[in-house]
């Protein structure tokens, strides 16, 4: 790349993350923090092994193995780790202080829906982050600026970025926080929770079905579910779980099956077998105390 060509690279860079930290609502001091919150472990991979050719390392005195090895500050990793955290204790704080009339687990349930991955996806497709991110061209031709995870582990990051940058500018830790509250209430918090709270009123299960499931259950005296995964398909990198939610037999007979589940990952899958079981016995008159025929297997969505 030739320096006019660079020039032009950095102009639009620049103002890519400018359009960003509009639709944040935050403008970075440290453009490097937005930048490696941003970029994605499959980018510092691909970056580091074509540095490390035989020429290179006998250029720098460094084993190829020893150039391959990437650095954890190279990617947005360690800045998920860190907005994880920022994120579950300020959205725990804001419904302590919201909704003083709930109880623990009507508390918990809300935050769990509000900082789940599939959650932190949708506040990261709104902000239109798969624009914004930098990965390897692995990565980006297996479709990674569209993958629900991916985008949450950035949004993660990026909270972690706003966080560190706030802390960067003043020092204290409690401004580094009015930062981070800010953008957290603005986009994770204000758009979803009324209608978790809508949720809530009708009786609703929301955020954490398998939570909700053994309340249901226990309520009942009915047993601890079980989760059974009965299946599997698609590629490594679209795989699809098919569970199975059970209730336990008694002295070592086959459980009774409540639904099925199919989801991207085990835990998805768990959840939606959790929210069908649950939706069923709602919507039964009673507990039903006859072994129940097991549910019709989901097909799989064309």
């Amino acid at each position: 790349m030739n320096k006019s060509e660079a020039q032009k690279e950095a102009r639009k860079q620049a103002a890519q993350d400018a359009e960003l930290e509009a639709a944040l609502g935050y403008t970075f001091q440290d453009k490097g923090l937005l930048a490696r919150a941003l970029t994605h472990s499959s980018l510092a991979y691909e970056q580091t092994a074509q540095t490390a050719t035989p020429a290179a390392a006998r250029a720098t005195g460094k084993s190829s193995e020893a150039r391959t090895r990437r650095s954890p500050l190279e990617d947005n990793e360690q800045l998920e780790f860190l907005g994880d955290a920022v994120l579950g204790l300020i959205v725990a704080e804001a419904l302590y202080r919201a909704h003083p009339e709930m109880s623990e687990g009507q508390l918990t349930r809300l935050r769990s829906a509000l900082v789940s991955r599939k959650h932190m996806g949708q506040v990261a497709h709104r902000l239109h982050l798969g624009t914004y991110l930098r990965m390897g061209r692995g990565e980006e031709r297996s479709g990674g600026r569209k993958k629900p995870a991916l985008l949450a582990n950035a949004a993660e990051a990026l909270i972690a970025a706003v966080y560190l940058d706030a802390a960067g500018i003043t020092g204290p830790c409690e401004t580094a926080l009015t930062a981070a509250r800010a953008i957290i209430e603005r986009h994770v918090i204000e758009p979803s929770l009324p209608s978790l709270l809508q949720e809530a009123s009708r009786g609703t299960s929301i955020g954490d079905h398998k939570s909700a499931l053994q309340e249901f259950l226990q309520s009942e005296h009915r047993g601890q579910p079980e989760y059974v995964v009965t299946g599997q398909s698609g590629p490594d990198h679209h795989k699809r779980f098919l569970v199975e939610v059970r209730l336990p037999g008694k002295a070592g007979a086959p459980g009774t099956a409540l639904a099925r589940g199919i989801g991207g990952t085990k835990k998805h899958a768990e959840q939606e077998a959790a929210r069908r079981a649950l939706r069923k016995l709602q919507a039964a008159p009673r507990p039903t105390r006859k072994a129940e025929k097991a549910p019709r297997e989901p097909q799989e969505p064309a």
